[in-house]
Protein backbone atom coordinates (compact mmCIF):
# COMPACT_ATOMS: atom_id res chain seq x y z
CA UNK A 1 0.00 0.00 0.00
CA UNK A 2 1.30 3.61 -0.83
CA UNK A 3 2.06 5.75 1.91
CA UNK A 4 -0.28 8.73 2.02
CA UNK A 5 2.13 12.25 1.07
CA UNK A 6 1.39 14.54 3.86
CA UNK A 7 0.14 17.88 2.50
CA UNK A 8 3.00 21.14 2.18
CA UNK A 9 2.27 24.69 1.77
CA UNK A 10 3.96 24.28 -1.92
CA UNK A 11 0.36 22.65 -2.98
CA UNK A 12 -1.46 24.60 -5.56
CA UNK A 13 -4.65 22.85 -5.28
CA UNK A 14 -7.07 22.32 -2.45
CA UNK A 15 -6.61 18.77 -0.42
CA UNK A 16 -9.33 16.30 -2.27
CA UNK A 17 -9.20 12.59 -1.81
CA UNK A 18 -9.48 11.01 -5.20
CA UNK A 19 -12.05 8.52 -4.05
CA UNK A 20 -14.22 7.30 -0.89
CA UNK A 21 -12.24 4.68 -0.19
CA UNK A 22 -8.99 6.84 -0.03
CA UNK A 23 -10.98 8.52 3.39
CA UNK A 24 -11.81 4.81 4.51
CA UNK A 25 -8.08 4.42 4.47
CA UNK A 26 -7.64 7.62 6.51
CA UNK A 27 -10.33 6.83 9.10
CA UNK A 28 -9.32 3.54 9.80
CA UNK A 29 -5.73 4.29 10.16
CA UNK A 30 -7.28 6.97 12.86
CA UNK A 31 -9.28 4.26 14.52
CA UNK A 32 -6.79 1.24 14.78
CA UNK A 33 -3.61 0.75 16.20
CA UNK A 34 -1.33 3.49 14.29
CA UNK A 35 0.78 1.67 11.51
CA UNK A 36 4.44 2.79 10.15
CA UNK A 37 2.28 4.04 7.19
CA UNK A 38 -0.38 6.12 8.90
CA UNK A 39 1.98 8.17 10.65
CA UNK A 40 3.41 9.04 7.67
CA UNK A 41 0.41 10.88 7.41
CA UNK A 42 0.36 14.12 9.84
CA UNK A 43 -2.88 16.70 9.47
CA UNK A 44 -0.68 19.45 11.60
CA UNK A 45 1.24 19.69 8.35
CA UNK A 46 -1.88 21.05 6.59
CA UNK A 47 -3.39 24.74 5.46
CA UNK A 48 -7.17 25.59 7.24
CA UNK A 49 -7.81 25.14 3.66
CA UNK A 50 -6.56 21.45 3.30
CA UNK A 51 -7.47 20.85 6.61
CA UNK A 52 -11.72 22.05 5.97
CA UNK A 53 -11.30 20.15 2.97
CA UNK A 54 -10.39 17.29 4.37
CA UNK A 55 -12.50 17.49 7.10
CA UNK A 56 -15.54 17.94 4.56
CA UNK A 57 -14.46 14.73 2.80
CA UNK A 58 -14.29 12.65 5.25
CA UNK A 59 -17.62 14.24 6.50
CA UNK A 60 -19.33 13.32 3.12
CA UNK A 61 -17.68 9.52 3.54
CA UNK A 62 -19.21 8.77 6.79
CA UNK A 63 -22.38 10.48 6.03
CA UNK A 64 -22.61 8.38 2.05
CA UNK A 65 -21.17 5.08 4.59
CA UNK A 66 -22.78 5.62 8.13
CA UNK A 67 -22.34 2.02 8.92
CA UNK A 68 -18.81 2.77 9.46
CA UNK A 69 -19.54 4.30 12.28
CA UNK A 70 -21.41 1.45 13.79
CA UNK A 71 -18.58 -0.86 12.43
CA UNK A 72 -15.90 1.63 14.88
CA UNK A 73 -18.25 1.43 17.82
CA UNK A 74 -18.65 -2.53 17.75
CA UNK A 75 -14.79 -2.43 17.56
CA UNK A 76 -14.40 -0.42 19.98
CA UNK A 77 -16.80 -1.99 22.39
CA UNK A 78 -15.33 -5.35 21.62
CA UNK A 79 -12.11 -4.38 22.53
CA UNK A 80 -13.03 -2.71 26.14
CA UNK A 81 -15.09 -5.84 26.63
CA UNK A 82 -11.38 -8.10 25.91
CA UNK A 83 -9.81 -5.34 28.45
CA UNK A 84 -12.32 -6.00 31.41
CA UNK A 85 -12.47 -9.33 30.69
CA UNK A 86 -8.58 -9.62 31.10
CA UNK A 87 -8.77 -7.02 33.83
CA UNK A 88 -11.25 -9.44 35.93
CA UNK A 89 -9.43 -13.02 35.17
CA UNK A 90 -6.51 -10.81 37.02
CA UNK A 91 -8.65 -10.05 39.83
CA UNK A 92 -9.91 -13.32 40.02
CA UNK A 93 -6.35 -14.77 40.09
CA UNK A 94 -5.11 -12.23 42.92
CA UNK A 95 -8.52 -13.56 45.34
CA UNK A 96 -8.64 -17.16 44.10
CA UNK A 97 -8.69 -17.85 47.49
CA UNK A 98 -11.13 -16.13 49.56
CA UNK A 99 -13.12 -16.76 46.19
CA UNK A 100 -13.09 -20.45 46.47
CA UNK A 101 -12.31 -21.40 50.01
CA UNK A 102 -12.48 -18.73 52.62
CA UNK A 103 -13.30 -21.24 55.16
CA UNK A 104 -17.08 -20.00 56.05
CA UNK A 105 -19.44 -19.17 52.90
CA UNK A 106 -21.76 -22.30 51.87
CA UNK A 107 -20.26 -24.70 49.58
CA UNK A 108 -22.90 -27.03 47.65
CA UNK A 109 -23.47 -28.64 44.17
CA UNK A 110 -20.63 -31.40 44.10
CA UNK A 111 -17.63 -30.57 46.61
CA UNK A 112 -14.76 -32.39 43.85
CA UNK A 113 -16.44 -30.26 41.09
CA UNK A 114 -14.39 -29.90 38.49
CA UNK A 115 -15.83 -25.68 37.69
CA UNK A 116 -16.31 -24.02 41.01
CA UNK A 117 -19.40 -20.92 40.26
CA UNK A 118 -19.19 -18.37 43.15
CA UNK A 119 -22.34 -15.85 43.42
CA UNK A 120 -22.43 -12.54 45.38
CA UNK A 121 -26.46 -12.15 46.06
CA UNK A 122 -28.70 -10.49 48.03
CA UNK A 123 -31.96 -11.46 48.90
CA UNK A 124 -34.04 -8.58 47.99
CA UNK A 125 -32.55 -7.89 44.88
CA UNK A 126 -34.90 -8.85 41.72
CA UNK A 127 -32.35 -10.51 39.23
CA UNK A 128 -30.18 -12.57 42.21
CA UNK A 129 -34.50 -14.36 42.32
CA UNK A 130 -34.96 -14.37 38.52
CA UNK A 131 -31.61 -15.96 38.60
CA UNK A 132 -32.16 -18.21 41.30
CA UNK A 133 -34.20 -21.43 39.71
CA UNK A 134 -32.07 -20.93 36.89
CA UNK A 135 -28.61 -21.11 38.71
CA UNK A 136 -29.90 -24.49 41.00
CA UNK A 137 -30.78 -26.14 37.45
CA UNK A 138 -27.37 -25.58 36.17
CA UNK A 139 -26.00 -27.29 39.18
CA UNK A 140 -28.82 -29.86 39.62
CA UNK A 141 -28.33 -30.59 35.42
CA UNK A 142 -24.12 -30.48 35.48
CA UNK A 143 -23.35 -32.81 38.50
CA UNK A 144 -20.18 -31.54 38.27
CA UNK A 145 -19.61 -28.27 39.58
CA UNK A 146 -19.15 -26.86 43.42
CA UNK A 147 -21.05 -23.93 44.08
CA UNK A 148 -19.98 -21.21 46.29
CA UNK A 149 -22.62 -18.91 47.81
CA UNK A 150 -21.33 -15.14 49.05
CA UNK A 151 -23.71 -13.39 51.38
CA UNK A 152 -23.85 -9.85 50.08
CA UNK A 153 -26.18 -7.57 51.56
CA UNK A 154 -26.42 -4.25 49.67
CA UNK A 155 -29.90 -3.65 49.42
CA UNK A 156 -30.89 -1.81 52.67
CA UNK A 157 -31.81 -3.35 55.71
CA UNK A 158 -34.15 -5.83 55.03
CA UNK A 159 -31.30 -7.43 52.91
CA UNK A 160 -28.71 -7.21 55.95
CA UNK A 161 -31.59 -8.51 58.30
CA UNK A 162 -32.02 -11.80 55.68
CA UNK A 163 -28.35 -12.51 55.82
CA UNK A 164 -27.78 -11.80 59.11
CA UNK A 165 -30.90 -15.10 59.69
CA UNK A 166 -29.11 -17.30 57.10
CA UNK A 167 -25.71 -16.91 58.73
CA UNK A 168 -27.19 -17.72 61.96
CA UNK A 169 -28.82 -20.47 60.81
CA UNK A 170 -25.47 -21.79 59.31
CA UNK A 171 -23.70 -21.04 62.03
CA UNK A 172 -26.64 -22.45 64.90
CA UNK A 173 -27.67 -25.75 62.53
CA UNK A 174 -25.05 -26.10 59.74
CA UNK A 175 -25.03 -26.27 56.36
CA UNK A 176 -27.94 -28.24 55.47
CA UNK A 177 -30.31 -26.12 57.19
CA UNK A 178 -28.26 -22.68 55.61
CA UNK A 179 -29.73 -24.11 51.82
CA UNK A 180 -33.03 -24.68 53.07
CA UNK A 181 -33.22 -21.02 54.67
CA UNK A 182 -31.45 -19.72 51.87
CA UNK A 183 -33.70 -21.25 49.25
CA UNK A 184 -37.12 -19.86 51.42
CA UNK A 185 -35.54 -16.80 51.41
CA UNK A 186 -34.88 -16.17 48.22
CA UNK A 187 -38.50 -16.42 47.50
CA UNK A 188 -40.05 -15.20 50.73
CA UNK A 189 -42.39 -11.80 49.39
CA UNK A 190 -42.94 -10.63 52.99
CA UNK A 191 -40.28 -8.11 54.46
CA UNK A 192 -38.10 -9.56 56.75
CA UNK A 193 -39.14 -8.55 59.96
CA UNK A 194 -38.92 -10.85 63.38
CA UNK A 195 -41.98 -12.47 63.71
CA UNK A 196 -41.32 -13.10 59.64
CA UNK A 197 -38.31 -14.97 60.23
CA UNK A 198 -39.47 -16.97 63.26
CA UNK A 199 -41.87 -18.36 61.39
CA UNK A 200 -39.99 -19.15 58.65
CA UNK A 201 -37.30 -20.94 61.01
CA UNK A 202 -40.50 -22.87 62.43
CA UNK A 203 -41.77 -23.85 59.46
CA UNK A 204 -38.16 -25.48 58.66
CA UNK A 205 -38.47 -27.22 62.07
CA UNK A 206 -35.32 -25.07 63.24
CA UNK A 207 -34.55 -23.49 66.44
CA UNK A 208 -36.20 -19.63 65.67
CA UNK A 209 -35.24 -18.73 69.07
CA UNK A 210 -31.48 -19.94 69.20
CA UNK A 211 -31.23 -18.77 65.59
CA UNK A 212 -32.83 -15.12 66.24
CA UNK A 213 -30.03 -14.62 69.25
CA UNK A 214 -27.27 -15.65 67.18
CA UNK A 215 -28.14 -13.06 64.55
CA UNK A 216 -26.40 -10.37 66.53
CA UNK A 217 -22.99 -12.78 66.31
CA UNK A 218 -19.99 -10.92 66.11
CA UNK A 219 -19.22 -13.96 63.45
CA UNK A 220 -22.08 -12.86 61.82
CA UNK A 221 -21.04 -9.17 61.24
CA UNK A 222 -17.47 -10.34 60.44
CA UNK A 223 -18.51 -12.48 57.62
CA UNK A 224 -20.29 -9.92 55.94
CA UNK A 225 -17.65 -7.15 56.31
CA UNK A 226 -15.31 -9.70 55.12
CA UNK A 227 -17.04 -10.45 51.69
CA UNK A 228 -18.28 -6.72 51.59
CA UNK A 229 -14.19 -6.24 51.52
CA UNK A 230 -13.85 -8.95 49.11
CA UNK A 231 -16.60 -7.30 46.43
CA UNK A 232 -14.69 -4.09 47.07
CA UNK A 233 -11.12 -5.91 46.05
CA UNK A 234 -13.21 -6.99 42.86
CA UNK A 235 -14.92 -3.78 42.24
CA UNK A 236 -17.45 -5.81 42.89
CA UNK A 237 -20.38 -3.39 43.58
CA UNK A 238 -23.81 -4.94 41.95
CA UNK A 239 -25.85 -8.42 42.72
CA UNK A 240 -25.85 -11.19 40.97
CA UNK A 241 -22.38 -11.27 40.68
CA UNK A 242 -20.83 -14.97 39.81
CA UNK A 243 -17.70 -16.16 39.17
CA UNK A 244 -16.90 -19.18 37.17
CA UNK A 245 -14.08 -20.73 36.72
CA UNK A 246 -11.55 -17.62 36.08
CA UNK A 247 -14.12 -15.38 34.29
CA UNK A 248 -16.23 -12.77 36.22
CA UNK A 249 -19.97 -12.18 35.30
CA UNK A 250 -21.23 -9.04 36.48
CA UNK A 251 -25.03 -9.61 36.20
CA UNK A 252 -27.31 -11.85 35.29
CA UNK A 253 -26.84 -14.15 33.07
CA UNK A 254 -29.55 -16.96 31.37
CA UNK A 255 -29.34 -20.77 32.62
CA UNK A 256 -27.98 -21.17 28.22
CA UNK A 257 -25.18 -18.69 28.70
CA UNK A 258 -23.81 -19.93 32.12
CA UNK A 259 -23.85 -23.57 30.50
CA UNK A 260 -22.15 -22.27 27.50
CA UNK A 261 -19.24 -20.34 29.74
CA UNK A 262 -18.86 -23.38 32.31
CA UNK A 263 -18.57 -25.53 28.73
CA UNK A 264 -15.90 -23.24 27.70
CA UNK A 265 -14.26 -23.28 31.10
CA UNK A 266 -13.69 -26.99 31.04
CA UNK A 267 -12.39 -26.82 27.31
CA UNK A 268 -9.61 -24.48 28.38
CA UNK A 269 -8.68 -26.04 31.53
Amino acid sequence: MRPIRALTDGDTMPFRLARPATAALILAAGLAAPTAQAQEFDPASMTPAQREAFGAEIRAYLLDNPEVIMEAVAALEARQADQQSAADSDLVAAHRDALMDDGYSFVGGNPEGDITVVEFSDYRCGYCRRAFPEVEELIASDGNIRFVLKEFPILGEGSVASSRFAIATQLEAGGDAYKQVHDALMVLEQDPTEPVLRRLAETLGLDADAILARMSDPEVERRIRETRALAEQLQINGTPSFVIGDQMLRGYVPLQGMRQIVEDQRDAG
